[in-house]
């Protein structure tokens, strides 16, 4: 990736600071009087990712940095934003009437299918594939431009995923946690198997075959890291529940925040 992408990029870089005080604000607001607090657990989640975020916005001049602004702005900031409960802390900062408005349009029927796991795979490993696979990349080279559109697409989608994997916000039914396992494992599937033709040089990238290893490498091994987090997230929201009998627990999916 080129200098040229430092410009467009460089306006974003105020985007994660004015985020995260916001979120801060309405964190602090929790303490109030007849509020219920706000963890700081969550407080410290969305500080990481948006911390993040502000790293992976910083220009990148080659192929290894452009993975290292993918791998953090598609997955791993995205898991500490998630974590970090942004919709929960929003509802509670709004009237009632403002919320049940919002929870009525997170279960219409096309937000229940664009927040689906299967959705999200699609979106974040699909996006991968086009870009490598295809003139994309040197595209994003001549094009300047394209490149924060890139980024805000890999940001989305990575957030979308992640919240329908192990969200703890209120939103539309999520399939299962053996669905959620299932489509967690073809990403790591997907995302190995696109790391290994870029070591094999097999993709559309202007860059040194050194590069191509090295970035190869970093999606292999970091994109395996994000996704063990990602899972060790989901079987956090297990919690034990006793069967109606009274004999063995079972285990059920938390959709509510405990702040």
């Amino acid at each position: 990736m080129t200098g040229t992408h430092g410009g467009g990029v460089g306006l974003l870089l105020l985007v994660p600071p004015v985020v995260f005080w916001g979120y801060l604000a309405a964190a602090l607001r929790q303490r109030d009087p007849g509020r219920g607090g706000w963890s700081h657990w969550r407080t410290a989640s969305f500080g990481a990712g948006t911390a993040l975020l502000a790293v992976a916005l910083l220009p990148a001049h080659d192929l290894v940095g452009h993975m290292w602004q993918h791998l953090l702005v598609g997955m791993l900031a995205p898991l500490g934003l998630v974590l970090g409960a942004p919709g929960t802390l929003a509802l509670r900062s709004v009237t009632p009437r403002t919320g049940r408005a919002a929870l009525r349009l997170l279960r219409r029927p096309a937000v229940t299918v664009a927040s689906h796991p299967v959705t999200g795979l699609l979106l974040t490993a699909g996006g991968l594939y086009l870009l490598h696979l295809t003139p994309l990349y040197r595209v994003t080279l001549t094009h300047p431009g394209l490149h924060p559109v890139l980024l805000l697409h890999f940001l989305v989608s990575g957030y979308v995923f992640t919240w329908s994997i192990a969200g703890p916000d209120p939103g539309p039914h999520r399939p299962g946690v053996p669905v959620r396992l299932v489509v967690l494992g073809l990403s790591v599937a997907a995302h190995a198997t696109l790391a290994q033709l870029m070591y094999a040089g097999l993709v559309d990238a202007a860059a040194p075959a050194a590069q191509l290893r090295t970035a190869a490498t970093l999606m292999y091994y970091v994109g395996d890291l994000a996704e063990i987090l990602l899972a060790l997230a989901l079987l956090a929201t297990w919690r034990p529940e006793p069967r109606r009998n009274g004999s063995t627990p079972v285990r059920r999916r938390v959709g509510a925040v405990r702040a």
